[in-house]
This record gives structure tokens, sequence and C-alpha cells, in this order.
């Protein structure tokens, strides 16, 4: 279940508590799919859930503004945990940095970045992602697990 969203002092928007969320698709859709903004968004990470599932991946970390209380965000952020996958069924455009990250914004609406990456020398991006950026504090993400989620079953 996704948590309430909670005030942080600074930030623009009311964010989710700190820590990693377990969260289902259906429930992301439910919570996020709000509006005629945050519907594409949402479409596109289903899109890119199933190629990440198709490679191997099992864990999808959700952050960025699309889960916060911010009405109408531009996208959404991502990491993908590579921990099993098979690189080589691994769609090309999620090792596509290029451009500002263009071509995945194109195809998915987000983007997304490995979870074990180094974000700086000291930091993931899995712990990059759980720090609000206009005030420095902790904040919460979601995490969806891609090898159980009900939504990707049956999908290619």
């Amino acid at each position: 279940m996704i948590p309430a969203f909670v005030p942080l002092k600074g930030a623009p928007w009311d964010v989710l508590p700190p820590g990693v969320h377990p969260a289902t698709l259906a429930e992301v859709a439910a919570t996020f799919a709000t509006n005629a903004t945050r519907r594409p968004l949402y479409e596109g990470l289903l899109l890119a859930a199933t190629a990440l599932r198709a490679a191997g991946c099992g864990k999808l970390y959700l952050d960025g503004s699309y889960v916060t209380a911010k009405p109408v965000p531009g996208d959404y952020d991502g990491c993908w945990d590579p921990a099993g996958m098979n690189r080589a069924k691994l769609d090309p455009v999620f090792l596509d940095f290029s451009n500002k990250r263009q071509a995945m914004k194109n195809k998915f609406g987000g983007e997304f970045f490995p979870s074990s990456a180094p974000n700086t020398p000291t930091q993931t991006f899995l712990d990059f992602f759980q720090i609000e950026k206009f005030t420095g504090q902790p904040k919460g993400i979601l995490l969806i697990v891609l090898t159980a989620d009900p939504a990707l079953l049956g999908r290619a």
C-alpha cells in the first residue's frame, strides 16, 4: 500500500514519507495516474516495466515529481536493479544517456538509471532518489517487484 504524502518544510509539494515503499503497478495507477498528464506517464512506465522484466529485472524503483503531490509532473524517474539481468535482452534505450536521456523520455516518458550506478563517487542512484532535491532531506520512493507484479503477468 502506498503511504499518504507528508509535508516537507521547504519542498514545493508533499512527498512520500522516508523509506522504500513496496507498491504494485495497479496501486501506482490508482494513486498517480489521475489526470490527463499523469495517465500517459503511467502507460510509459508500464511499457518500461514490461521491457525491464523481459530482460530479467526483478526490481524497479520509482521516483520523481510523479510520486509527489505535484498536480502536473513533467515526467518520472526510475532506477532498475541490474542483479540477475540478461543484458543481451535489455532494450538499448535503457543504456542511452546521451542528449539528457531524451531517447528514454521519448519512448517511456521518464528516465531510468541502474540502481547501483554511481550518481556521485559516494552515492548510488538508489540513494540519490531518496533525497528531496530542493531541501536535501530524506523522502520516500516506491519499489515495484517486477517478477511478481500482477499487471505484468502475460505481458511480453
